[in-house]
């Protein structure tokens, strides 16, 4: 009787376990299905564009001006790597030292109280981090550096830097303790200091998860909207300094997406900047993965 009780159990287990299975990859195909079906619909309407202007105004020159048939593009997209770079370029160093200290420096009950208050970060909505860069970081800017508005590359990317901070510092850090106790302490067995085997041992080790971190970042900042909306200037033209306004893909897509006649040259170029945005942050993950997989060898 026990043995037939035991089967039953065990044939139901099997069955939800398959029944599970089956719900996981249902879920997995819908998420695909939907991705796809967005980057289509996107990049169906966007190339739309090709239509009424040459790839080559579009991807090469920098004057746009829709209400006389201009649709150069490159200044948004220089804005968008400019931006992302920058940011990247200012929390990154920040947020690595941030996570060594919460891992490997600060006691525990300092980690317990950090840890949390790094998170609380993720919460806040973006257009406070604008806010806040519109009513202090471009006054600042344009007091301290003497230039005319405060607008531009570089209240952009303080600001994004300071919003990937939380990311880079969270995901760092759980790669940093997950490196295995052994090598640390063989590495000061063997008689390096301890910022020697930080340095040496432990962030070598940690490495695939601090690109994780930079890549999830980037992706963040790369897409990020109303708070560079706020305070990078959104004019269309090419950034030649820190302190001169620009515009961004997505800041130009919020401010016009409105306002353009679906199926327009205008809305179709607008949408062909979707594409762009979205070709060009599987373009940093991909490099991002390359430099791992050559680093991992």
């Amino acid at each position: 009787m026990a043995t037939l009780v035991n089967a039953k159990e065990h044939s139901l287990k099997l069955a939800y376990d398959r029944y599970v299975r089956y719900l996981f990859v249902a879920s997995a195909f819908l998420m695909t299905v939907i991705i796809l079906s967005i980057i289509i619909f996107v990049g169906q309407q966007g190339l739309l564009t090709f239509k009424d202007v040459r790839p080559e105004e579009f991807f090469l020159s920098t004057k746009w001006d829709p209400t006389e048939g201009h649709y150069g593009a490159f200044s948004f997209i220089a804005g968008s790597v400019y931006v992302t770079l920058l940011a990247v370029l200012f929390g990154t160093p920040l947020g690595l030292a941030g996570a060594i200290f919460m891992a490997k420096i600060a006691p525990p009950w300092l980690r317990q109280i950090m840890r949390p208050a790094t998170d609380l970060y993720v919460a806040i909505p973006s257009v406070v981090y604008g806010f806040v860069g519109l009513t202090v970081l471009v006054p600042f800017i344009r007091v301290q550096f003497g230039v005319n508005t405060g607008f531009g590359l570089l209240a952009a990317a303080v600001i994004l830097a300071i919003m990937i901070l939380p990311t880079i510092i969270s995901i760092s850090e759980d790669a940093i303790r997950a490196v295995p106790r052994a090598l640390e302490e063989g590495s000061l067995a063997l008689g390096a200091t301890r910022w020697q085997t930080i340095t040496g041992v432990i962030l070598p080790a940690a490495l695939p998860g601090i690109l994780t971190s930079v890549i999830l970042a980037m992706a963040r900042a790369v897409g990020e909207t109303m708070a560079v909306q706020m305070v990078i200037g959104n004019t269309p033209q090419l950034a030649k300094s820190l302190f001169m306004p620009t515009s961004t893909l997505t800041s130009e897509i919020v401010v016009e997406m409105g306002n353009t006649p679906f199926g327009s040259a205008w809305g179709n170029s607008l949408f062909l900047m979707a594409l762009v945005l979205l070709l060009l942050s599987l373009f940093m993950i991909l490099v991002i993965r390359w430099v791992a997989a050559r680093r991992a060898v």
